[in-house]
């Protein structure tokens, strides 16, 4: 049975957030309606920023948080012209402050019950706890969406979700599931950029277009020995921060762009060593996928087409908001979201929690 579900997503990158309509029966997608983006006000991206690691008024952004989810929620429907009592389910991932799987910790604010209320819709959240509580890696969630956007499409292939932590799915010829952090995204040029500039993000690459990658500190970085580990295997947001800023902390703005920069494309390509087969295309999306700079270093690192997921008619920036969706309805339906091959779980498992309006 198709279920209409809405998927809410704040990412890593704490741009905003990304709300999505599809028709799903959490197996394959009907249809895809509207999509919108609400880019956070400053207040709220500073007050996200301050307590990451889950130190300071957590409460009290958690309550801010969700009433501004809420207030997305109303403005996607009211502008598809469609009733809270047609939405079958809300996805509500709410947003990660802190990830420490190897410790049986995650945390993603939010509060589905507050949400419910609000919206007049049932919510499933809490996605990732299960999986880390099974001893998961609870991270990426997104694969098995990804499996079904690609039904028909030439295997092995990868999809490549370039958000403030890089993470992508291998996708076999039969079906087979690989995933995994691969390392930064961009969440450190983010902040380097707002560190040096006073902008939130390096818009369509220009500060990393004005300097010069440091080899000698890319060579350095592509030793990490996170590079190494066999996954699955995930990332908190901020696990390179001071790796990267020992190796660029000394930099000008353009050079130290740069730098990060070429550090997320290789380990992209360090992630290939990890991977069944070589994978015959990237589909790249998330929000690096704008990034013209970043885009040319991608090709130039991988030994293969790189395809800008937009190119294929899917709709990018709404992608993770979709697959919340669609994970919602795999949830109500006791359908897994994660797998041995995509969290290091020992079966298949089911997740989230269900809060009725």
């Amino acid at each position: 049975m198709h279920m209409r579900a809405l998927g809410l997503m704040s990412g890593t990158s704490l741009d905003g957030i990304d709300a999505a309509l599809i028709e799903t029966d959490g197996e394959t997608v009907r249809a895809f309606g509207p999509a919108l983006t609400q880019p956070y006000d400053e207040s709220l991206r500073g007050a996200l920023r301050a307590i990451l690691g889950g130190d300071g008024p957590v409460a009290e952004v958690e309550l801010r948080l969700t009433e501004a989810h809420a207030q997305v929620v109303d403005k996607l429907l009211s502008r598809a012209g469609i009733a809270a009592a047609a939405v079958d389910v809300v996805g509500f991932h709410g947003h990660t402050i802190l990830h420490r799987p190897e410790q049986g910790r995650t945390w993603q604010i939010g509060d589905g019950a507050l949400l419910a209320k609000l919206t007049g819709i049932r919510v499933v959240n809490d996605f990732r706890s299960a999986d880390v509580a099974a001893g998961g890696q609870g991270a990426p969630l997104v694969p098995v969406f990804h499996a079904a956007l690609v039904q028909g499409h030439e295997t092995p292939l990868a999809v490549l979700n370039l958000g403030g932590v890089g993470n992508v799915t291998w996708i076999g010829g039969d079906g087979e599931l690989r995933a995994f952090d691969t390392g930064p995204g961009n969440a450190l040029l983010d902040d380097w950029a707002m560190r040096h500039c006073s902008r939130p993000l390096d818009l369509d690459g220009e500060l990393a277009a004005s300097g010069r990658v440091d080899l000698e500190a890319l060579t350095r970085f592509s030793s990490h020995p996170y590079f190494a580990v066999i996954p699955p295997k995930s990332l908190d947001r901020d696990d390179f921060r001071a790796f990267a800023e020992a190796l660029v902390g000394n930099k000008g703005p353009g050079d130290g762009a740069a730098t990060l920069t070429a550090f997320t494309t290789r380990a992209v390509a360090l992630a290939r060593s990890h991977f069944p087969q070589p994978a015959k295309r990237w589909l790249v999306c998330g929000g690096g996928r704008h990034n013209p700079v970043l885009m040319a270093s991608l090709q130039a690192e991988l030994a293969a087409p790189v395809v800008n997921v937009d190119e294929l008619g899917w709709n990018g920036d709404a992608l993770e908001a979709q697959a919340f969706a669609f994970l919602a309805v795999r949830s109500l339906r006791g359908l897994p979201l994660t797998f041995p091959g995509t969290t290091g779980v020992d079966r298949p498992l089911c997740g989230g929690r269900v809060t009725l309006c």
